[in-house]
Order: C-alpha cells, then sequence, then structure tokens
C-alpha cells in the first residue's frame, strides 16, 4: 500500500490531496542561501515571550522595578520578531503549494495568527503603565502566551520534521 491509497475494506481509495499537481513542492522559497527564513525568524519571539514571563515571575517574586521595565521591552520585541516571523510563514504558506493545499499548514497559521494576537495585547496592556500592569493580567497574560506559544511551536516542529513542509532539500 503506497502513500496515495487507504485501504478499507475491499477497496482503495485515493486521496484527492495527494493527487493534486504541486503536492510534492513543499521546499521553501521564502529564505537565503536554501536556510528558510520562517524556521530561522520563529526562535525570536518564542524565546521572548518566555522571557516575558519569567519578568512578570520576578517582579511578583521580588517587586523590583527592573523586572517589570524588562517584561514591556521582552513583550514588544516577542510581538514585533513575531510579525516578522508571521510574514515569512504567511508568504511560504501562499506561496508553496505543497504547504498551501495541506490542512496542518492552515491550522498551523491560524494558531499563530492568535499568538500574534495575544502578544500585541499583552504588550499594548503594559504600555498604559507597566509596573501596575504585571499584576495580575500582564502575568496570566503571559502565561497563557507560553502555553500557546508551546503549542503553536510543537505543531510547527511537526509540519517541518514529519512532512518536511518549508525546508531545503539542499542541492
Amino acid at each position: 500500500m503506497t502513500e496515495k491509497m487507504v485501504q478499507t475494506g475491499k477497496e482503495e481509495l485515493a486521496d484527492p490531496i495527494v493527487e493534486t499537481p504541486g503536492y510534492e513542492q513543499t521546499e521553501t522559497i521564502i529564505g537565503i542561501w536554501g536556510h528558510p527564513l520562517h524556521a530561522m525568524s520563529v526562535a525570536f519571539p518564542v524565546a521572548l515571550t518566555f522571557c516575558t514571563f519569567g519578568a512578570d515571575l520576578l517582579y511578583w517574586w521580588s517587586g523590583e522595578l527592573f523586572w517589570a521595565r524588562a517584561a514591556i521591552w521582552a513583550a514588544g520585541t516577542a510581538f514585533l520578531f513575531g510579525l516578522a516571523a508571521g510574514a515569512t510563514g504567511t508568504a511560504e504558506l501562499l506561496l508553496v503549494p505543497g504547504i498551501r493545499m495541506r490542512a496542518p499548514a492552515w491550522t498551523h497559521f491560524v494558531i499563530a495568527v492568535l499568538l500574534l494576537s495575544l502578544l500585541g495585547l499583552n504588550w499594548g496592556y503594559r504600555l498604559q503603565g507597566y509596573e501596575a500592569a504585571v499584576l495580575p493580567y500582564g502575568i496570566l497574560m503571559s502565561g497563557f502566551n507560553v502555553l500557546v506559544v508551546m503549542v503553536t511551536g510543537w505543531h510547527g516542529g511537526k509540519l517541518v520534521f514529519d512532512y518536511r513542509l518549508g525546508t531545503s532539500k539542499g542541492s
């Protein structure tokens, strides 16, 4: 039985998505010298999301204003770097046929857009007064953002490692 056929009882069914022209085309076209920009750029918003939560926890624990200030910077930078990572991911999704026609890629896209909205909300909430914003809502938003970034990252990793989407086959 091949990847293209599914056996159900006595009959074999063809997967119409697998039969679509361009299904096998999953190599990145948004990259530098074959290195996919989306895969390279997502590390920054992920790390900064964790940094925001960490700074919130340290502010809660110590009461030091430095940590509230660090959290607003981390939240803002996570959002801005997230926009850049989102732009490269969206371009990859829309321009590469083998990525565009897979439902898991769209699921990752929707979760990532949700994450970007939450990162922007977290940063925007802090702009009105970063020290007062940490407790209780800032730290709750940061904790929730960490959970969403873990789900988004896990799903994106599955797309890369299991389906080989958005990677480079090399020369």
